[in-house]
């Protein structure tokens, strides 16, 4: 039976749900560690009454006040479904961490994940953002995803075409409320090979020596990682606030003389895709703070509550950065995180 816990004179504080200890009081919680818990919980929920999927809430921000019920992801397991001879196939749940997912796989010497290693949050909300970094996107590797689709009323599985992935985006993200994902069937590749193009990476000290390995290159990013982001459990934050916005080819004409010295790299549709980090730096905004939050002091692009700070206190921030960027480089950049109970 799935957990739920009412309302009782006052809402659900979902403080310790969001990395970025946002107090939000919601109008309750349902801990689901089962498929058919996640098939209760739809049976006692009016079909189009509000709710919200929480899993590690490494990626949202909260509002105060949260007219939903809230279903947090709590289901456990980690399972290799097949050995072809050219991947692994890889079942994990989707109230694992993703990080242990990572480490679990590198330590099983299943390569493919470690330049993702560290990132924040859980399983079943890694493909909703398509997390991403050092050059490597979780849509490479997605199987297929398993799902309730609430608006239907009954499970699915969506191949990794049917997902929708973009640039930190999906259609679990573009249809919130209607997606729960119970877990994820990722494929590895056998023919490992390293991917070292971002600057850090690549002219890691260990490659001097050795050649790379899932191994090595999971330590590396964890030490780069470590080094340049703050660790959630002692400065509060959501990772990287902003995307790294990518603007038509005319618009970086137009402002040249503005963004030629910004980190720039052409894609393939013809746009060009900025450094929002850069962006936010050159404005000032590092280290900066509005209130109780502010951007970090050693990476521009990470938001981080220094205490006391509400979703309120968030989305001023986030607006005086992105008018500011706005102003100087006719630039606008967009949130990372799911805004939960805000208009």
């Amino acid at each position: 039976m799935s957990s739920v816990l009412p309302v009782a004179g006052a809402a659900f504080d979902l403080r310790s749900f969001n990395t970025l200890a946002l107090p939000s009081q919601a109008s309750g919680l349902r801990v689901l560690t089962t498929e058919s818990e996640v098939d209760q919980a739809h049976a006692e929920c009016l079909p189009h009454a509000a709710m919200h999927v929480l899993g590690g809430g490494s990626n949202v921000v909260l509002a105060p006040h949260i007219d939903a019920e809230i279903w947090h992801m709590a289901m456990r397991g980690i399972h290799l479904l097949d050995a072809t001879p050219t991947h692994w196939l890889v079942q994990a749940a989707a109230g694992e961490r993703w990080h242990h997912l990572v480490q679990h796989c590198v330590a099983a010497g299943w390569g493919g994940l470690e330049n993702l290693a560290l990132i924040p949050g859980t399983v079943g909300a890694a493909p909703v953002q398509n997390i991403g970094a050092y050059g490597v996107e979780l849509a490479e590797f997605v199987d297929e995803v398993r799902a309730f689709d609430r608006r239907a009323g009954q499970w699915c599985t969506l191949a990794a075409p049917d997902c929708g992935f973009a640039y930190r985006d999906s259609v679990f993200k573009r249809e919130p409320g209607r997606w729960v994902i119970s877990s994820v069937v990722l494929r590895l590749p056998r023919q490992w090979q390293a991917r070292l193009g971002y600057p850090d990476l690549g002219t890691w000290p260990e490659w001097q020596q050795h050649a790379p390995t899932p191994a090595g290159v999971f330590e590396a990013v964890c030490a780069i990682r470590r080094r340049k982001l703050p660790d959630p459990a002692l400065l509060p934050n959501a990772g990287s606030f902003f995307k790294n916005p990518v603007v038509p080819a005319a618009v970086f004409d137009a402002n040249r003389s503005r963004l030629q010295a910004a980190p720039h790299w052409p894609q393939a549709d013809g746009g060009i895709k900025l450094a929002a980090g850069w962006l936010i730096e050159a404005c000032g905004w590092k280290g900066r703070r509005l209130g109780p939050v502010g951007m970090h002091e050693r990476h521009a692009l990470v938001l981080v509550n220094h205490g006391g700070a509400t979703g309120n206190d968030v989305r001023l921030l986030a607006r005086a950065v992105q008018a500011e960027v706005r102003q100087q480089f006719g630039v606008w950049l967009e949130a990372e995180p799911v805004w939960l109970g805000f208009d």
